[in-house]
């Protein structure tokens, strides 16, 4: 079975996550639409930039029914920007953007810094096995709060930001901070697209 899953497609990185989707088995297809958000079994929110990405969900009328599917129990994974969209609260961010609340967290926007702070390191990833995670940070932001029954899958492991969290899941919804579609280590993609294929599963 192959999950059809969804890449919003409004701003950010959307072809790399949808190279990395295909590679792992599932059939990616662009979300720009109620309909086509209708049609996946799962979706991507891409790395880009967080108010830019909230301003178009409105424009597309996908805001509300994206709330609705995350509500409805649809899985779904963030990277970067896709992190601050999921979140329930967010630090450091205009007052008229909009988040899903997808997860029980707050997340400071820009948290480790600039462009110009742009940084990679590894990562102890739980539920992956074969080493680190080589997590790429762009601009990026962190979690300052995570509710019950909220999973932290990862941590900066040194350096000045040693123990902020950069990975989470809450059910079917995961966020990373960092990149997973730009190294090549499709690790995070297969977990999630697997996170798809369980419930038809069981």
């Amino acid at each position: 079975m192959r999950p059809t899953i969804g890449v919003l497609a409004l701003q950010g990185d959307v072809r790399e996550h949808f190279h990395a989707l295909a590679e792992c088995g599932a059939d990616p297809v662009n979300v720009r639409r109620e309909s086509e958000l209708a049609a996946v079994d799962g979706l991507v929110l891409p790395g880009g930039e967080s108010t830019a990405i909230s301003k178009l969900l409105e424009v597309f009328g996908l805001l509300e029914p994206l709330r609705q599917r995350l509500r409805e129990g649809m899985p779904a994974f963030g990277s970067c920007a896709g992190m601050i969209l999921l979140a329930s609260e967010v630090l450091d961010t205009r007052p008229d953007a909009q988040s899903l609340s997808g997860i029980d967290m707050t997340v400071r926007r820009n948290a480790f810094g600039r462009q110009v702070d742009s940084f990679e390191t590894d990562v102890d990833f739980t539920g992956l096995d074969d080493g680190p995670v080589r997590a790429v940070f762009i601009r990026a932001p962190w979690v300052e709060r995570v509710g019950d029954g909220v999973q932290v899958l990862a941590r900066v492991p040194s350096g000045p930001a040693e123990g902020r969290i950069v990975a989470v899941r809450q059910g079917n919804v995961m966020a990373t901070s960092f990149h997973p579609e730009v190294t090549g280590d499709l690790r995070v993609h297969r977990m999630f697209v697997n996170s798809v294929l369980a419930p038809a599963e069981r």
